[in-house]
Formats: structure tokens, C-alpha cells, sequence
């Protein structure tokens, strides 16, 4: 039988043990601050019917969904983000929840879209959504809530640039240009990666000239927050209620992070707008200040008409995902270690000497002590063993005659052992050792 050659598709990865207890490690610290914040855990299918993916995202995002005819011909596809399937949750499941219902999902998502750095075909993400309220306070908390994250992740400065797209899209109104909205939006979404002169040509081919230039002046932000605000609410007509609503709402959402002391994360800048149809109100995306090229490492914003698509009843939401393969990419480059979660701590070394029951029962005490260890299985060299230990990140190995005791500890990164009595004084002496090493 000719052997498979061991390949995995173009866009995909396989994660050896040090990679992925670094992305466990920052799962483990971004569930922290979720519980912080109150959200709580769902889990949603990978396979959803492909109605209630298509559309929901715009046209690019419709063409890069994984869908195809299972063993029954029924049309699929794999989820592309975690927004949408959560509002196809919300709406079957709401008279089982509560209001507002704060949650968080961690999960794999799928686009067949251009492969570069820190972007793959299947990566996670990290979400946070509150549903069934429009308050400024849900707005802030999703940015508060942001910040807290990036700080715990330890990803050096950063800011969170945040928009209104009711506000932008009652400025395209004035200008008669609000029939082009979603190409104009996603126009603006790409500047930063086009560049000013190629999104003014853009723009003068879904509006006039001097229009182009009109709203290349509005999405140019100002120094400080009121100042670019009171800027974008001067191209819009000044009775607009629309306007005026989607500017008290900027403020308020500002004075809630202010006063919880996050005020300078937050710049308003006129251009983020997200390109994902769906969002209605405060868009947010997070620039990594020493890696903005990198792009959003955090993006979200407010869709109150989402689960309008699968029922009556409404349900406004407002939340943001954290790419995590971004996010560790840009890790990487900067040299920011994005911690890791040991293996283990002990490795108990086999000489075969003492019989391997009592090995296992010293492992099992140590266990219920509260320590990870495990025994090594065939009595090979102690170098060997040692090697093994330290590609494993194990900082201790343990040496035992009997699961009572004598003992030896050797700590690997000083090769320095440590005779010890009774299994109480290994305990003490492995803690100890272990902290020091933290």
C-alpha cells in the first residue's frame, strides 16, 4: 500500500504542545476577564444551514463561507464568525434566557480568503456580546471589557478606535449618497490598506469629486475626541435626529470609560467602519501601537437588527471578537511571550529499581497534592529522562525508593539535587522551587 504523503491544506495548521499551551494560556487569561465582566460560556454548531450564514455578512464574505451538500443534500456551510450563529442562538433560544444576556464564545471559525500573516482559512476567536439592551452602558462595557483583555494579554499600548455608523451613514444621507452606503463603507474600511489617493479614486467612482473629497474630509479625525466628533456631526444636517441620537450616544458611551479610568484607549476615529453589513451603531477596532500594520486585533460593534433576520422579537447587541492567530502573531513578532501552561511540573524518574507501582502511587499522592506530574514509563537512562523533561518544560524531576520516602528532587535548570526525608517535606520543597521558578 504506497504511503499518504502528510500534508495539511494551504490556509491551515497543526500546533505543536509549545504553541498551543501559549494559545491556552491566553484563552485561560481572556476567560478570566469575560468572568470579570460577567459574560457567561455558550458553544454553537461548526455546521449551520447555509441560509443562515449567506448574506449576513456582505457579498466578500459570502464567497469566501465553506458550503457544500452533506449525506442527507441538504445545503451547508461552516460557520465563517461567531456573530451570526449567536443571533440564530439568541432567536431559538431567548424565552430560556435571560435579558440582557451577556456571553462569550471561543471557537473555531472558517473563510477561504487570502492566506498572510497573522490571517488563516481556520482560526479562533474570542467573542463577547451583551443582547437584549441599547444602552450606551452595553456599548461601554464591550470597550471596557476590550481594554481589560489587552492589558491582562500584556500586549504593550494600545487604543481602541471607535466610530458611530449611524452617524457616518446620516452624513452620506445629507449628500444624497446613502443608496451607496455599503460600497462606500467598505471603500473607507480598506484606507489603511490602500492608502488615500487609491480610496479617493474609489470613492469618485460611486460619487462625484468633489463628494469624494467631502467624505475623505469627514473621515479624517481631529486632535482629541469632542473636537472629531463635533467635526462629524458639522457635515450632517443639524436637525437630523438620527445624527444627533448617534452623537449623545458617542458621549455617553465616553463618560461611562472615562469613569471607569479608560478614556485614553479610546480614540473616535471617523474612519473605522467595519466591513460586515450588519453592524448599526459604535464600531471598535484595536491597533497594537508598536504593530499597526498588523491590523485589528479586536474589532466588534453594536447590530441591533441582526436577529431581526430570525424572528420578531428585538433583540439589540453590541459585542467584539478578538482574533487570537492574529493576536499571537503579533505576539510574536514584538517578542512578547504570550506565556504558557506547563505540561507538568514533576517527572518521576524510572531507574527500574523501585517497582513501578509504587512509582504511580507516588505520583497519585502528588496529584492529590495538587501538583501535575507524571512517572516516566520505561526505565531508560536518567539523561534521557532528563532530556525528555526539559523539551517538556518540566522544571522538577523526583528520584524515590518507595512512595513514602527517601527522596531526591532534582531541579533541572540548576541541575542541583535536593535529598529529602518524608513525602510533607517533598511537597514543601516542591512548591517552593516551583514558585521561585514562576
Amino acid at each position: 500500500m504506497p504511503t499518504i504523503q502528510p500534508r495539511v491544506l494551504k490556509g491551515f495548521r497543526d500546533f505543536l504542545p509549545d504553541i498551543e499551551m501559549a494559545r491556552s494560556s491566553l484563552i485561560k487569561k481572556l476567560e478570566q476577564v469575560f468572568v470579570l465582566f460577567g459574560f457567561v460560556p455558550i458553544d454553537t454548531p461548526v455546521l449551520e444551514y447555509a441560509d443562515i450564514l449567506l448574506g449576513k455578512g456582505g457579498g466578500e464574505t459570502d464567497k469566501q463561507v465553506y458550503r457544500f451538500r452533506d449525506h442527507g443534500d441538504r445545503d451547508v456551510a461552516m460557520r465563517f464568525d461567531l456573530t451570526v450563529p449567536f443571533a440564530r442562538f439568541m432567536a431559538e433560544h431567548v424565552e430560556e434566557l435571560y435579558l440582557p444576556f451577556r456571553r462569550y464564545h471561543i471557537a473555531k471559525v472558517w473563510r477561504g480568503e487570502n492566506t498572510q500573516r497573522g490571517r488563516y482559512r481556520e482560526f479562533m476567536q474570542c467573542d463577547f456580546d451583551i443582547v437584549g439592551t441599547d444602552a450606551a452602558s452595553a456599548d461601554a462595557d464591550i470597550l471596557l471589557t476590550a481594554a481589560k483583555a489587552m492589558t491582562a494579554l500584556k500586549v504593550g499600548d494600545f487604543s481602541l478606535r471607535i466610530n458611530h455608523r449611524a452617524l457616518f451613514n446620516r452624513f452620506l444621507a445629507r449628500i444624497d449618497a446613502l443608496d451607496k452606503s455599503v460600497e462606500i463603507l467598505r471603500t473607507v474600511d480598506k484606507l489603511e490598506k490602500t492608502g488615500v489617493q487609491a480610496t479617493a479614486e474609489t470613492l469618485s467612482t460611486l460619487v462625484a469629486p468633489a463628494l469624494a473629497n467631502d467624505i475623505l474630509s469627514f473621515i479624517q479625525k481631529e486632535e482629541g475626541f469632542e473636537k472629531t466628533l463635533n467635526k462629524m456631526f458639522s457635515f450632517c444636517n443639524p436637525s437630523d435626529v438620527q445624527a444627533q441620537a448617534a452623537q449623545r450616544r458617542l458621549l455617553d458611551i465616553m463618560e461611562c470609560v472615562a469613569a471607569a479610568g479608560d478614556e485614553h484607549r479610546v480614540v473616535l476615529d471617523p474612519s473605522i467602519t467595519r466591513g460586515l453589513d450588519y453592524y448599526t451603531g459604535m464600531v471598535v477596532e484595536t491597533s497594537l501601537a508598536a504593530l499597526p500594520e498588523i491590523g485589528s486585533v479586536c474589532s466588534g460593534g453594536r447590530y441591533d437588527e441582526l436577529t431581526s433576520l430570525y424572528t420578531d422579537r428585538k433583540l439589540p447587541g453590541v459585542g467584539a471578537s478578538i482574533g487570537l492567530d492574529r493576536l499571537m502573531a503579533a505576539l510574536d513578532v514584538l517578542g512578547i511571550s504570550a506565556g504558557s501552561d506547563m505540561s507538568a511540573q514533576i517527572l518521576i524518574i524510572n531507574q527500574g529499581e523501585t517497582p513501578i507501582a509504587e512509582l504511580h502511587a507516588l505520583a497519585a499522592s502528588l496529584r492529590n497534592a495538587g501538583f501535575a506530574c507524571e512517572v516516566f514509563p520505561e526505565p531508560k537512562k536518567t539523561i534521557t529522562q532528563y532530556t525528555y523533561a526539559e523539551r517538556k518544560h518540566i522544571p522538577l524531576a523526583v528520584f524515590a525508593n518507595s512512595s513514602s520516602g527517601p527522596f531526591t528532587i532534582r531541579i533541572l535548570s540548576h541541575r542541583e539535587n535536593i535529598e529529602i526525608a518524608d513525602f510533607a517535606r517533598l511537597c514543601e520543597t516542591a512548591r517552593k522551587e516551583l514558585h521561585a521558578s514562576a
